[in-house]
């Protein structure tokens, strides 16, 4: 009796203990295994299945999200036995999931990180280390109607010059509008041609923790340019994105600024993809628009799973190199962040103007930055407001600039702690 109710209170401890587990499906051994959203991953199971063979010896596995929030639960959700070994996804993600311990640095040599922008980098890495490699650039760049403007123009008071000489004989409805990106990321390079950088980076690709933009130089600008005598918006550039793509397909605007998701629709519609930097108040200097990247990401499961070399090996292999940019981006359609695919012949005319846009002059996106409001304000909401206030409410731009510049600077003061 007593060994039968030992055998039973055994018996039933396993049974209890095994409820407790979560069953997981094996991963194969050899097998990389990716996740990606429901955009990227089709693409990339359609390149890995078309059989070169990346990694020698192994086999890529490629599981698809319903959206990109459902693989950034999944990864914030993820194990050793449940996470992926590589994963692509916007650069953003970085601090959080480095903090947690679910990343694990990649080394590149000189040679392949030659091949990128430094800036790009700088998107992808937390504390001084890098944790992925550029796949493809996110970014905006404005495009002009070849059928009103002849040539690029050099300044941005040329562009005020053409729409206030031609919009009542052309009936413009604006000069410049956002057609991708909205007020705030969309119109950043607005705002840095005139003058104001969200934050200041040096030569080497740091951060200026020291100095803003200069409010009385922007103010000066907006007021010369974008108002009128008596202080009221002129016209040239509308406070909202409401219409612009309409718009500027209709011929009823010379100058907008576009997505590289939605270049195709321009093209489509008979535009040449003449697509540029937003010129700057002097000729030769641009506005930086936000040239944030998405990247390949090396996880900490790989080791776990027995799998980080050949999963590095992928990283470069593929991911960081120009046949496999070129390959994946002639499903994605998307810019290629590598240089060498930059150049390619199978890479589109809309997706080159868009990564040589970007590599002219582009500022990373650092989220640690934008997204606070210690300032009073995040980026994201302060942005949109200075428009509103200037050229709808008929504030005063040097009050609203110094206002904006004590916002900005506060906000990247107090997101240096999560660098």
């Amino acid at each position: 009796m007593k060994n039968r109710l030992l055998k039973g209170l055994a018996l039933a401890a396993a049974v209890s203990f095994a409820a407790s587990l979560t069953i997981v499906p094996a991963q194969a051994a050899n097998e990389i295994l990716v996740w990606a959203d429901e955009t990227r991953g089709p693409h990339l199971a359609k390149v890995f299945a078309k059989g070169d063979d990346w990694v020698p010896g192994s086999t890529i596995k490629v599981v698809s999200f319903s959206s990109y929030d459902a693989l950034k639960a999944a990864l914030d959700n993820a194990s050793g036995t449940t996470g992926p070994d590589i994963f692509v996804a916007g650069n953003d993600w970085v601090p959080a999931l480095a903090k947690s311990g679910k990343l694990a640095p990649v080394v590149l040599t000189a040679a392949q990180k030659a091949q990128f922008s430094p800036s790009q980098f700088f998107d992808l890495s937390y504390g001084g280390k890098l944790y992925g490699v550029p796949v493809d650039i996110n970014n905006v760049g404005m495009v002009y109607n070849t059928k009103l403007v002849k040539s690029a123009p050099k300044t941005f008071s040329a562009m005020v010059t053409y729409y206030l000489g031609n919009k009542s004989k052309l009936g413009l409805k604006s000069g410049l509008c956002i057609a991708g990106g909205g007020m705030s990321w969309g119109a950043h390079s607005v705002f840095s041609a005139l003058g104001a950088d969200a934050y200041l980076m040096n030569a080497d690709g740091t951060v200026n923790y020291t100095d803003s933009f200069d409010p009385t130089v922007f103010a000066k600008n907006v007021s010369s340019l974008l108002l009128d005598k008596k202080g009221k918006s002129n016209g040239f550039f509308p406070a909202t994105d409401t219409g612009c793509q309409d718009n500027f397909l209709a011929g009823k605007v010379p100058f907008a600024v576009i997505g590289n998701w939605h270049w195709k629709t321009f093209a489509d519609a008979g535009f040449a993809m003449n697509i540029a930097p937003v010129p700057g108040v002097k000729a030769g200097t641009y506005g930086k628009m936000f040239g944030s990247v998405s990247g390949a990401f090396l996880t900490s499961y790989a080791e776990a799973h027995g799998v980080a070399v050949p999963a590095k090996s992928l990283l470069t292999s593929f991911f960081a190199s120009t046949k496999g940019q070129v390959a994946y981006q002639a499903e994605e359609g998307r810019p290629p962040a590598e240089k060498g695919a930059q150049k390619s012949p199978l890479v589109t005319q809309g997706q080159k103007a868009m990564g040589a846009a970007a590599s002219r002059s582009s500022l990373p996106q650092i989220g640690a930055f934008l997204n606070t409001n210690k300032g009073g304000a995040s980026y994201w909401d302060s942005a949109p407001a200075y428009w509103t206030a200037v050229l709808v409410d008929g504030k005063n731009p040097l009050v609203e600039a110094k206002k904006l510049a004590s916002i900005w600077k506060a906000n990247v003061v107090a997101g240096k702690a999560d660098l």
